[in-house]
């Protein structure tokens, strides 16, 4: 285990592999665990970095850090200490929120965003997210049916009361017309929005209709995922990844090759 000393608190984060870093961001459900398959997917050619947001995991839980500025200033601090400023940010759900805010506000240090199940606006969030309780048995029977992976399940038992829900909220009173003009206007940033056509947390109609409205943004749906692309779909997502990893400057060029398809079915 690995830990940071942030803002006098630990924040727990775990590296693998050598080369470019690359940093994960999880989202409101489990920890920076779930990513471990893709990090090892990509640990080949890039040192692949994911941290436990305040609240989750085994990062501190002593007093309530919930809002979207407060994790934007989390990474901040975490990027400069570790030395892996201007390192690609692969954020999922609030995580993906966090990383594109990130590049709002530090738009000399970071050139790309994967934004995973990103909430575009309050609507495309899931009610059970705003009112998430970890106190009812109840809600976590109908939580862990819904999650189905044993991993998330384990570490969104750890997360601490109010930080699902606050967070949600924080996230959900963005401005995101403001948000995505002024995204499309950093130069040299290129976004790639990747969503579950059938994720039923977070809408992904409004990420899909991105389409052609700005040069740097791209959206690719994956039609066998629900909320966690990196897990239900795993070898499309980090193919897909990759390619985003190495392409330069032209996101038109990224997208679902029809090998890909034929290799998962």
């Amino acid at each position: 285990m690995s830990a940071l000393i942030i803002d006098g608190n630990v924040v727990h984060y775990e590296a693998f592999g050598r080369g470019k870093p690359v940093l994960f961001i999880h989202g409101w459900l489990g920890s920076w665990r779930y990513w471990v398959p893709t990090m090892q997917a990509i640990s080949d050619k890039y040192r692949a970095y994911a941290l436990d947001l305040w609240g989750f995991g085994d990062t501190d839980k002593s007093k309530p850090r919930y809002q979207v500025s407060d994790y934007v200033t989390l990474i901040h601090n975490f990027v400069n200490a570790l030395g892996i400023r201007q390192s690609p940010l692969v954020g999922h759900a609030l995580g993906a929120t966090v990383a594109l805010q990130y590049a709002v506000d530090y738009p000399d240090e970071v050139k790309k965003v994967a934004a995973v199940s990103l909430p575009l606006t309050a609507d495309s969030i899931s009610r059970r997210l705003l009112s998430f309780g970890s106190d009812s048995l109840l809600a976590k029977m109908l939580w862990w049916r819904q999650i189905g992976y044993k991993e998330v399940q384990q570490e969104t038992e750890k997360v601490a009361s109010g930080a699902i829900n606050m967070s949600a909220q924080s996230v959900s009173e963005m401005d995101v017309g403001v948000y995505l003009s002024r995204l499309s206007q950093i130069e040299n940033l290129m976004i790639l929005a990747i969503y579950g056509e059938k994720d039923d947390l977070i809408d992904p109609a409004p990420a899909r209709s991105l389409n052609g409205h700005w040069p740097n943004i791209r959206p690719i749906g994956l039609a066998d995922s629900k909320h966690f692309p990196m897990l239900d779909e795993a070898a499309k997502f980090t193919r897909l990844l990759k390619d985003f990893l190495e392409v330069e400057d032209d996101l038109s060029a990224l997208e679902l090759k029809a090998e890909w398809r034929r290799r998962t079915r």
